[in-house]
């Protein structure tokens, strides 16, 4: 799983890590079988090697013997792939994955994955024995980079989260207790006025109480702080001073916002496209007003299994759009020397299938849909890119589409 100058592109290999780790983390063990050693890019072969031997002289004093034997099949197996390494790991290191797991019935089937490469650097030695294989090093690698507050208010409500990559996560509310502008019977103007400047403050002090509590002890992995709001609420609150000074020097824009509920920390998001134009979830968003624009003004659009298959193979697509959430495979059949396909749930067995004639069909092959498309894709120069469900459009990608579309170079009637 190594890249070259001419590899994979970042997104297919988060997606090739992103498959392997899900298998992985499916693995179970019985008892403390399960190895997982993660070797930094700085650390000598030979050194792994040794601790290895080390670890499998240590390991003939388990008590079980069905225990014992599997954790010396694994660590041998560890040691014969270390073999394949120079005197160092490749760049960003190594993580391998050895052990004997549960295959159903009080079987188990012996199980070793290397990968190579990791999209970040390993970054430091780890030997792991357990039930189940280390694989959180590994998941936070391939976590979405960028980590943005957002704060929504007006004077009646507010709400903070956080922009995760992709991700919108709200996390705090609060309601005021700021009264209209209307003064109630018997108060005189000037007594209101003060009694409704007040509560005005008090509730930015909650609200500035409740960012600095989510915020400050992030402040130092924040890239920024987006604030948004009608006028003059969303100016009078950061003119007041009321962020702690080092949320305060991390705001990087404040936008216009019309709802202050859960759902203006989206409209946030869109609003401040400018400023987050280098983010992953934009460049996502972005995607997807492409596809849509060209869906509704014309035939440079496809999208599904079939039709965009068909675009593929024609060389006509420009980018292959593919949800991150997609666990499909599809099954080749032979019908009578033509090929037919059908689409299943990953985790489901393999149907029967009528051909369109009403004959039999033979199946040729079962492979995951994403691989199956993006092999077509790299043949013809297209590129493949995958979209977040975390917003509107890219849920609809996934929901109303099948998860597959594509933008395409010029129209093909298909």
């Amino acid at each position: 799983m190594s890249a070259d100058a001419e590899g994979p592109s970042d997104d297919r290999r988060k997606y090739e890590f992103r498959k392997v780790i899900e298998e992985l983390s499916e693995y179970e063990g019985s008892g403390t079988q399960l190895v997982t050693i993660y070797i930094p890019p700085d650390k000598q072969i030979s050194d792994v090697v040794d601790h290895v031997i080390q670890e499998h002289s240590e390991a003939a004093n388990i008590k079980s013997k069905q225990t014992r034997t599997n954790v010396q099949d694994a660590l041998t197996s560890i040691k014969d792939r270390l073999r394949y390494f120079d005197t160092f790991p490749p760049d960003n290191g190594i993580v391998i994955f050895s052990g004997a797991i549960n295959s159903g019935g009080g079987q188990t089937t012996m199980v070793t994955k290397t990968l190579e490469s990791p999209p970040e650097p390993v970054q430091s030695f780890r030997y792991h024995c357990d039930s189940a294989f280390l694989t959180e090093p590994l998941e936070q690698m391939l976590s979405d980079k960028g980590l943005f507050g957002l704060i929504v208010l007006d004077r009646r409500e507010a709400n903070v989260g956080w922009l995760k990559g992709k991700r919108v996560e709200p996390v705090k509310s609060a309601s005021s207790l700021v009264p209209g502008k209307q003064r109630k019977g018997g108060q005189s103007a000037q007594r209101f006025a003060r009694l409704r400047l007040e509560a005005i403050d008090n509730f930015y002090q909650e609200v500035a109480e409740m960012a600095n509590d989510l915020f400050v002890a992030k402040r130092h992995e924040l890239d920024g702080v987006l604030v948004g709001g009608p006028s003059p609420t969303k100016d009078e609150f950061l003119d007041g001073d009321y962020l702690h000074h080092e949320i305060q020097d991390k705001v990087v824009g404040k936008f216009d916002v019309s709802y202050t509920d859960e759902s203006g920390l989206y409209d946030l998001v869109d609003a401040a496209q400018e400023v987050l134009a280098d983010q992953e979830v934009m460049k996502d968003k972005a995607e997807m007003e492409e596809f849509f624009e060209s869906l509704h003004a014309g035939d440079l659009a496809t999208y599904g299994f079939e039709a965009t298959r068909k675009n593929l193979v024609m060389g006509s697509v420009d980018r292959l759009l593919i949800s991150e959430d997609l666990r499909k495979d599809v099954v080749v059949y032979d019908c009578d020397g033509q090929e037919e396909y059908e689409i299943v749930d990953a985790r489901h067995a393999t149907p029967n299938h009528k051909c369109v004639d009403g004959g039999e069909a033979e199946v040729v092959e079962r492979e995951d849909v994403i691989e199956h498309l993006m092999e077509i894709a790299d043949q013809r120069g297209t590129e493949t890119k995958f979209i977040s469900t975390d917003f509107e459009k890219g849920e609809q990608l996934y929901d109303a589409f099948g998860g597959i579309a594509g933008i395409l170079r010029y129209s093909t009637g298909v």
